[in-house]
Order: structure tokens, then C-alpha cells, then sequence
């Protein structure tokens, strides 16, 4: 990106931050942390980071501001922020990058001296982030520093290990303003991985051309020597896994101990007794070796698919149980994918590879479906007006990263301002926000204090069963319950942040803010109530009632939180575990403000909500038909389309072919399968003749 463009997207990125900060009630410092590391864990530089500022200035000075530990593998992921309040943008230089990771590495050596620690408030983010390492330095085997800043690199730096701290290799990389840009670009994709492979294995690596289909893909098959693996892991860490295997593995997996043993034991059987990776990327490199062989010298935006527990281990293996990797090798089959087609491909071969793996659909929910469903229905459903307005607008669901930024830059300055009157910045929301006040709802506070990607996945899980269950649940009515729920959600978190209270004692405000909504939610389900959120939906706000409520209730959840008992010895922690939402929901809060036609009876809500998804069922029923009864005309170019993206299975074959023969009396198991083609068919850009694209386009809002 050119200068004058990068100045233009600083000036949007203020724009953003400020936003933020008066969305959240926080310092602009605390909202330009969770812009920047919310950014950073989908890239993969980093788990979901906890906020935790550590400054001490002065000679000896130190500084983080946010952690994590992915406790299975080892690594320690600590922030520092160099957020910057000029308007102008800054350069930062080497110099200035050393520094800052000189003051984390001086945090982690005072953090693990008892001294240090028995000076500190208990309750001070010092301490939280401190006890961290103090508690866990025996099993933390590698750390991870994450430099955070808002001035833009002089020269851009890769990922690189500088030396050791405690004994274990520390990886320090930055995420400058250049870098935040070009990822926030990336559309919901990570940031592309390029890997010198020449020079990290001191040579090309030699591979076999396996397969070519004339620029859209081609394969090759190679043997990957397990110590440039590891290498390349300890680098780049989970940016390495494609993005749906690495949020299922930073959820859910433990490192595998045949893979351990194996290395441990056999080493040179490795290659024979493991299945393997897959991999792609958007380009390579090739060379001529030696003995006249193709060796691939480097690769563009390499991101493993199918393999992630077998990389993790590796490295586990050679930092943690010492391994010798000198005569490991694995089996890679690396698919180039035209860049023009990643998006769509790469998807697709994360899902075929992962099938003989425990790696369950909603694994791989960041492509599901059902955002496609959300999509239509927020650009379709209008909101009432507010007092005041005239018309209502709408609430922009962002199914992919960077859509609204996008949508929002598009057009002329009238353009621009018509789209954000009908779209306000205050009513979007995306995936992962959906994920946390769902489960909120849900009265799950303790799966959303452990933060986005976590949350999101356990979100996944139950959305994904809903909608094999029944598509229709997906419906208007489920999405202004949901824009309601977000509501109210946003207006308590807003609350909290310009509370007196909170101000005197910053810290957990999102737990504090799950664990109230959650409180209140199962306080009524014991009365068979729940909250009205019909009314929410009509007002657009919270009513004062139900935030009066909210008011006397957060402080009191906020005690009992911070309240926690003896043994433990980081609030963050605590507020993730079932015994805090148990030790919360068991609690008797008390609040003045009456509820009285406000909430609902749980039975005429369900009513509701069943009627909702019978009416969905219905319109399905005439789309399909309407799309049928088009395709009668020719159906050959659907069944050709489908064929070359794979997309057809034995019952939608049976299905076109009936179509073809003029038969349109289709059994349910065909109809529903040609139903679900159709839809994968217009996700993959299929242009339907006019009826049929008015048919699967149409949907209820009502």
C-alpha cells in the first residue's frame, strides 16, 4: 500500500478507534489493545489474548499488556502495546521494536522472583499476568512476544527467535500499522505465510510433480524433514494452520502421544507409520538441484489443512521432550491454488482432508451456510423507526471480515454516507460477537469468559446440530431476537465501563457483563419467564426498566467474582470454569426495579419461535418449487456446473436427471438434496436464469 493510501486508512483507523472507545466506555488505550489483538488471534499470531496492563517505567522498566498460555503445547503469548495517540502516522525503527521486547523479557525474569510477586496487590493486573508465568514457568517451553503498534515499520520483519528467556526460545514478532492493514484486507482469510525454504533448510527441498490441471492447481508430493517443520512452526505458530483447523486445535486438541512416542523411540520409522500433511499455497518457487531434480526453493501463503496435530507435535517433541529430529521426514502433498480461486478451494480441501479425522462440521463453521442465511435476512430487515426518525434502518451481519469496512469505502462521499444511514456503525455485528451474546443467553458466561475463538467454537457446536436438526430455525424472527439479545448485551457493557464503580477498579468487564445477562436470564427461567425481547426489537434500545435492573446487578455479580476463593489465584481463570457461573447462578442478588411487562412466558414465546420456523418451512417449500419449475426448461447447465465443482451427490444426480426427463415428482430425500446443491451453487457464483435467481434469492423477513 502507497503512502498517501496508508495515510487514508490511518485516518479511517482512528475513525475506527475512537468508535470503539466510546462504544466501550474505555480508554482509547484499552480500545486500540482489543482492535489490535482481536486482529492478531484471527491471523493466528496469537491466542485470545487476556488484557492485563504491567508498566513499570524508569530504569528496569518493564511492560506487557496482555497474555495467554496454550498450557498443552507450552507457549506463552505475552503483548506489548505501543499504542501511539498522535494523528499523524509515526515510523517505528528497529531500535525502538528492540526496546519494547527487552521490557518483556525483563517482565518474565522478575515474574518468576517470589519477591516480585509477594510485593504485588493480588488483585492488580501485575500480578494476574504475573502469576501466569510464576505458576506455569515449568511447563512453558516456548514464549511468543507480540509487539502491537499503530506506527508503521520502517522495514517490514518476519517472525524471528531471539535468543532465550527462562531457558526457553523467545519468538518476538511486530504487527505494525502496515501489517494491521493488510490483514484487515485479508477478508477473513489469514495474512499470507511466505516461507525461504532454501534458506531455512539450507537448501531447496526436493519434491515430484504430481499432478496439474493448467493454472488453477497443481500438486506435489515431498518428504519434509521434521526439523524445517518444527522450524517453520516455531516461527509462525498457528498462523501456519489454515484458519478453521487452527481454531478447532487451539479449542480442543492435546498434543498426540503416539506421535511423541514415535519420534521419541523410532524416529526413522516416523515417515512409515504417520499419515502425513496437506498443505497449500497460493505460489512457489522452484530450482534446479544438484542431480538435475525440481527442488522448491520458497512458498507463498503455505498454510497446512490437514496436519496441524502432527506439526504441534513435533515441536512439542523437540522443545519440551528434547527429540532429535535429524532423521524425521513427513510426507507433504502441497496443492498450488491459483490466488484468483483460495477462497473458494482452500476451504474445500480443509474439509475433504479432515474427514477421516474427529474434526466435527461445525469445525469448519466459518464457512458455514447459515451466514449466508444471517446475511440476507440483516440486509433485508428493516428496524422500526426510533423516536425521532422517520424511517428504519438495518443491522449489518458481517459474514466475512472486512465486508462492512469495505462497504462502507465503496462509492461517492453521498453513496458512502446513504449506506451508513441505512447501516450504522453501532449495528453490526459479527460472527464472533453473535457467539458471545448467544451463548450469554444461553446462560454460558463461562464459556464466553474464555474468549472469542474458544466461544465461537462452542457456539459452532450447537448452531451446527440446530441447523442439521432444522435449516428453518434460521430465521427473521431468530435474528431480531438475536439484534435484541446484541442490544442488550451492548447497553450493559457500555453500562459497566462508565460505572463509578468500575472506573475505581477496571478489569473483567466482559465477564462481569456475561455473568449479569446470564444471572438475570436463568433468575427468570426458574419463574418459566423470560425477557421480552419483541419489545427490545420494536425500540431499538433497552428499556429503563430492565437497565435499572442490570444497574443494581452488575456491581453485585462483579463482587462475587473478584470474591473467589482462596486457592485461586487469577480471576480470569476462574471466571472460565463452570464452578464461577455455578457459584454465580447460585447467589441471591437483589434489584428494585419491576420486571412487569417486560418479560414473557417461556411457553408463549416457544410458540412463537415454532410458529416462526413452520412459516420459513413453508416459503423453503415455494422457493424450491419456483426453482423446479425453471429448471425444467434446460437443466443441463446446473448439472454441468455442479459436476465441475463437485458438487453433486447421489441423490441430487438422481434428482437433475428426473428434471431432465421432464419428471418433477421428486422424493423428499432428492428434493432436499437438490435444495441443498442449489444453495452451494449460488455460494459458488453460479449465475441462475432469472426466475430460479429470484427464487433462491427470496427470503422471509417478515
Amino acid at each position: 500500500m502507497s503512502s498517501p493510501d496508508l495515510d487514508e486508512a490511518f485516518s479511517a483507523f482512528w475513525d475506527d478507534l475512537l468508535f470503539e472507545a466510546e462504544a466501550s466506555a474505555e480508554p482509547q488505550g484499552r480500545a486500540f489493545f482489543q482492535l489490535y489483538s482481536s486482529l492478531a488471534t484471527q491471523n493466528g499470531d496469537c491466542l485470545d489474548l487476556a488484557y492485563a496492563p504491567a508498566h513499570r517505567e524508569g530504569r528496569g522498566g518493564y511492560q506487557i499488556d496482555g497474555y495467554a498460555l496454550e498450557t498443552e503445547r507450552g507457549d506463552l503469548y505475552l503483548a506489548i502495546s505501543d499504542f501511539r495517540p498522535g494523528r499523524q502516522l509515526e515510523t517505528l525503527n528497529a531500535a525502538q521494536i528492540d526496546a519494547l521486547f527487552e521490557r518483556v523479557r525483563r517482565f518474565c525474569e522478575l515474574a518468576v522472583q517470589p519477591a516480585f510477586i509477594n510485593g504485588l496487590e493480588e488483585t492488580s493486573p501485575t500480578f494476574e499476568a504475573a502469576w501466569i508465568v510464576h505458576s506455569h514457568r515449568s511447563a512453558i517451553r516456548r514464549i511468543r512476544a507480540v509487539a502491537l503498534s499503530n506506527a508503521r515499520l520502517s522495514t517490514r520483519r518476519k517472525p524471528e527467535m531471539t535468543g532465550e528467556v527462562l531457558g526457553v526460545p523467545f519468538v518476538c514478532s511486530v504487527l505494525d500499522f502496515a501489517r494491521y492493514i493488510d490483514i484487515s484486507a485479508a477478508h477473513g482469510g489469514a495474512e499470507p505465510i511466505e516461507i525461504n525454504v532454501a534458506e531455512l533448510n539450507g537448501a531447496p527441498l526436493p519434491c515430484l510433480p504430481a499432478h496439474d490441471i493448467g493454472g488453477d492447481h497443481a500438486s506435489y508430493l515431498m518428504a519434509v524433514p521434521g526439523r524445517l517443520l518444527a522450524d517453520i512452526y516455531g516461527l509462525y505458530g498457528a498462523r501456519l494452520l489454515e484458519q478453521n483447523v487452527r481454531t478447532f486445535l487451539q479449542a480442543k486438541t492435546k498434543v498426540n502421544s503416539g506421535i511423541i512416542k514415535t519420534l521419541e523411540t523410532v524416529p526413522e520409522m516416523f515417515f512409515a507409520y504417520n499419515n502425513g500433511l496437506t498443505a497449500t499455497a497460493s505460489g512457489i518457487t522452484t530450482s534446479k538441484l544438484p542431480d538435475g531434480t525440481l527442488g522448491i526453493a520458497a512458498i507463498e501463503n503455505l498454510q497446512i489443512v490437514n496436519g496441524g496435530q502432527t506439526t504441534a507435535s513435533i515441536l512439542y517433541a523437540s522443545d519440551q521432550r528434547k527429540a532429535d529430529l535429524a532423521g524425521v521426514f513427513i510426507q507433504m502433498k502441497l496443492s498450488v491454488v491459483n490466488p484468483d480461486r483460495l477462497e473458494e478451494i482452500v476451504p474445500k480441501i480443509s474439509r475433504f482432508a479432515n474427514t477421516q479425522n474427529k474434526v466435527s462440521e461445525a469445525d469448519f463453521f466459518a464457512s458455514h451456510p447459515v451466514h449466508l442465511v444471517l446475511e440476507k435476512i440483516s440486509r433485508r430487515q428493516t428496524t422500526p423507526a426510533k423516536p425521532g426518525s422517520l424511517s428504519g434502518s438495518k443491522w449489518f451481519y458481517e459474514r466475512a471480515r472486512g465486508q462492512y469496512r469495505d462497504r462502507l469505502a465503496y462509492g461517492t462521499p453521498a453513496e458512502r454516507r446513504r449506506f451508513e444511514l441505512e447501516f450504522p456503525r453501532d449495528q453490526f455485528i459479527d460472527k464472533t460477537e453473535l457467539a458471545k451474546v448467544e451463548v450469554t443467553f444461553d446462560c454460558r458466561p463461562h464459556i464466553v469468559s474464555r474468549h472469542g475463538q474458544k466461544c465461537f467454537l462452542e457456539f459452532a457446536e450447537t448452531i451446527g446440530k440446530v441447523w442439521v436438526t432444522s435449516e428453518a430455525t434460521f430465521n427473521a424472527h431468530w435474528f431480531r431476537r438475536a439484534v435484541a439479545k446484541a442490544i442488550a448485551f451492548n447497553w450493559t457493557d457500555r453500562m459497566v465501563g462508565t460505572s463509578a464503580w468500575y472506573k475505581e477498579d477496571r478489569g473483567y468487564k466482559v465477564q462481569i457483563v456475561t455473568y449479569t445477562i446470564a444471572w438475570l436470564v436463568h433468575h427468570l427461567q426458574s419463574q418459566d419467564l423470560e425477557l421480552d425481547l419483541n419489545i427490545i426489537w420494536q425500540r431499538q434500545e433497552l428499556p429503563e426498566e430492565i437497565g435499572a435492573a442490570m444497574r443494581e446487578l452488575a456491581p453485585q455479580v462483579a463482587a462475587t467474582l473478584k470474591d473467589a476463593p482462596p486457592q485461586v489465584r487469577n480471576i480470569d481463570s476462574y471466571c472460565k470454569l463452570q464452578a464461577c457461573w455455578a457459584a454465580v447462578s447460585g447467589s441471591r442478588y437483589s434489584f428494585a426495579s419491576s420486571l412487569e411487562g417486560f418479560v414473557v412466558n417461556h411457553t408463549e414465546a416457544e410458540r412463537g419461535r415454532k410458529q416462526a420456523i413452520a412459516a420459513k418451512r413453508v416459503d423453503a417449500d415455494i422457493d424450491i418449487d419456483r426453482a423446479i419449475a425453471a429448471m425444467l426448461e434446460d437443466a443441463e447447465p446446473y448439472l454441468t456446473f455442479a459436476r465441475a465443482r463437485r458438487l453433486l451427490t447421489p441423490k441430487s444426480d438422481a434428482a437433475l436427471r428426473r428434471l431432465t426427463r421432464g419428471d418433477i415428482r421428486l422424493p423428499a430425500p432428492e428434493r432436499n438434496a437438490l435444495k441443498y446443491m442449489l444453495e452451494r451453487m449460488q455460494q459458488a457464483g453460479f449465475e441462475f436464469p432469472g426466475v430460479a435467481k429470484a427464487a433462491l434469492a427470496e427470503t422471509e423477513v417478515q
